[in-house]
Formats: C-alpha cells, sequence, structure tokens
C-alpha cells in the first residue's frame, strides 16, 4: 500500500524485505533495567546523612522496579544472562536489606532516621546502584555484540 505522500510524487514503494521490527520484549527488559538504575540513582543521590533528602517512597520504587527487573532476567539461558540476573539478585538483597534497616530504625527501635542510621541505608543502596550500573553496562555491551 502507498503511502498519500508517495502517490502524489508518483512514486512506487514496495514493503522493505530487510526491515527489522523492534522486539517489543527487549524493549521491555531494557525499559526496566534503566529504570530500576535511575530509580536507585535518585534515591542515592543528596547528602548521605540527611533523611529528607532520601524518601522512603524512592526506595519502595525502586525495589518494586528491580524485583520486576529480576523476574524479566529468569527466561535468559546464556552466560550474559545469568550474570544478569546475578546482579539483579545482588541489587534486590542490598535494597530489601536497607529497607529493613530502615523499618527496623524507625518501628522496632525507635531511634528514628538518625545520620547513622540514613548512611547505612544509603550505602546500602550504593551497592544496590553499583549492581544496577553493571547490569546497564552488560545491556550496552550485549546490544552493540549483536550482528545485523
Amino acid at each position: 500500500m502507498l503511502s498519500t505522500y508517495a502517490r502524489t510524487l508518483g512514486v512506487a514503494t514496495a514493503p522493505n524485505p530487510e526491515r527489522v521490527s523492534m522486539n517489543l520484549e527487549k524493549v521491555v527488559f531494557g525499559f526496566f533495567i534503566v529504570l530500576a538504575a535511575t530509580l536507585n540513582f535518585g534515591f542515592f543521590i543528596g547528602d548521605i546523612d540527611q533523611p529528607m533528602h532520601h524518601h522512603i517512597y524512592e526506595l519502595f520504587a525502586a525495589i518494586v522496579v528491580n524485583l520486576i527487573a529480576t523476574v524479566l532476567k529468569f527466561g535468559d539461558r546464556t552466560q550474559i544472562g545469568a550474570v544478569h540476573l546475578s546482579t539483579s539478585l545482588v541489587a534486590d538483597l542490598q535494597l530489601v536489606a536497607a529497607a529493613c534497616v530502615w523499618a527496623y530504625a524507625v518501628h522496632v527501635g525507635g531511634e528514628g532516621m538518625s545520620p547513622e542510621v540514613t548512611t547505612s541505608v544509603v550505602s546500602l543502596s550504593g551497592g544496590a546502584l553499583f549492581a544496577n550500573v553493571v547490569s546497564v553496562v552488560l545491556l550496552i555491551a550485549e546490544t552493540v555484540m549483536l550482528r545485523r
């Protein structure tokens, strides 16, 4: 079927057999990997000992998106897929540990979000951020290695 513009010019266009359509699964996979890293970065950035710079909802969003990214990584059976999964599991562990420290300090210990507790929570999220950065680098390397 010719486009209106092509018909106006009198140009006949045939469908290109080499045209490659986007793989929606890879788009979603990349989206969640990058979103996990950016949400984690958003929580991590700020003064390390200032609780007002690190919101609990940012940490919650980072945990949820990281868990979704982990589930998406279960299907890949390649070596790079195994490394993707391991980096995601490390990030999940670090973020859940950060949430546990936060919850214990606020609801059990009664200390609240002191500078020491905030430093621990942010440091744990920093470890998760590093794991997410490794995952993004792997994603980019895997994309570059694809042959067309």
